[in-house]
């Protein structure tokens, strides 16, 4: 199993493999999958921007900086952009803090990046004050949320493909 550490992006091939970013707080977990190369890939984003100054140690660290890594780490792995089924999770409000609302700022700044990338999302499971788990599959190319004492929930299913769409954003 490759655990996706915070700021970590890991890329691959093997069928059977899980991808799981833990402890999706404010931060987001990003799968993109590419079904005809077989490629699937996980960023742990941390924050929304870098700053110009982006950890070459942590390449999926910040939204802007982010995305743009693990779709060419992709590439490399032989994926196609435009074949690149994108699915989201985290964001949460973890802590009453004011007007900062990390999570809000991470979904929207992962959002933008898909967008200039010229990639739609096809699921996500963003917002609320609970932490989750998100797990993809390779091969299989399902990917599930859960949340903190909940039961998992596909979001992406491998029979349906890209057809199957849940769009949730909690309060």
């Amino acid at each position: 199993m490759g655990t996706v550490r915070m700021g970590e992006i890991e890329v691959s091939k093997r069928t059977g493999e899980e991808l799981v970013a833990r402890g999706l707080g404010s931060c987001i977990g990003l799968a993109l999958i590419d079904r005809s190369s077989g490629v699937a890939g996980m960023a742990h984003i941390v924050l929304p921007e870098s700053g110009g100054h982006a950890p070459s140690s942590e390449p999926g660290k910040f939204a802007d900086t982010g995305v743009p890594a693990l779709i060419a780490q992709m590439q490399q792995a032989g994926a196609v952009p435009r074949r690149l089924d994108a699915v989201m999770a985290g964001g949460a409000r973890m802590f009453a803090l004011g007007e900062m609302d990390i999570g809000a700022r991470n979904a929207e700044a992962v959002k933008a990046g898909l967008t200039r990338a010229g990639l739609r999302l096809r699921a996500a499971d963003t917002g609320g004050n609970r932490g989750r788990t998100l797990r993809l599959t390779v091969g299989e190319f399902e990917v599930t949320v859960k949340e903190a004492g909940g039961e998992p929930v596909t979001l992406l299913d491998a029979g349906q493909g890209s057809a199957f769409k849940r769009q949730v954003a909690r309060a």
